[in-house]
């Protein structure tokens, strides 16, 4: 997989030419090739609890969805796919409805409290429920309220960490609420010493 070969058009290579980075670029399509997902991105996916995923239509134009889940939702099958099980939601079916005339895709997996992103290009098929019921119970996140519809799974082509310039940190409840946990203990504890105290002294 070499992501800059794959995203780098004629016309991108122009634009960087007149830009100023065409030299840098071009010494990373030529040493940045990577055979499959490595640890590193497999515990990223396998961490998040949403992303964004962009599809094109039949209009030409770029469709952008935010697919969101438990964390862990998207699992990875082996180190050039990953799948997930696409849950019921507003019935508009513009993602589905794009990737039957154009399957590719690509999706951006942000981790804001990291601020790391890493963006995928991907080419998707549909799996209904019953065709596979063991990729089903592999995929789906049975302790997650949710109506299963379909499948999806992702043939990886090319990945690429993106620039943490600009992401804005943000945490989940979860996120706040564990690392505040400690200090809420601590604060616990010494009203419970003080309540002590007072109950002496009478």
């Amino acid at each position: 997989m070499n992501y800059a070969k794959f995203a780098f058009t004629d016309a991108i290579k122009a634009l960087q030419e007149t830009q100023g980075s065409r030299l840098a670029y071009e010494r990373v399509e030529k040493s940045n090739v990577v055979d499959g997902l490595s640890d590193n991105e497999i515990g990223f996916i396998e961490d998040r609890d949403s992303f964004y995923m962009a599809s094109i239509g039949e209009n030409g134009y770029p469709y952008i969805q935010h697919r969101g889940g438990p964390k862990g939702f998207v699992k990875v099958l082996d180190d050039k796919t990953i799948g997930m099980v696409d849950f019921t939601g507003n019935k508009q079916y513009i993602s589905v409805g794009n990737i039957q005339t154009r399957p590719q895709v690509s999706i951006i997996m942000v981790s804001y409290p990291q601020k790391a992103r890493l963006k995928l290009y991907a080419d998707v098929r549909i799996v209904a429920l019953e065709d596979d019921p063991a990729l089903f119970e592999e995929l789906d996140p049975a302790d997650y309220k949710h109506r299963p519809e379909r499948m999806m799974l992702f043939d990886i082509k090319a990945f690429d960490w993106n620039c943490p310039q600009h992401i804005m940190p943000r945490y989940t409840v979860e996120e706040i609420q564990a690392a505040f946990g400690p200090q809420k203990q601590y604060i616990e504890q010494l009203e419970a010493e003080i309540a002590r105290l007072r109950a002496e002294k009478k």
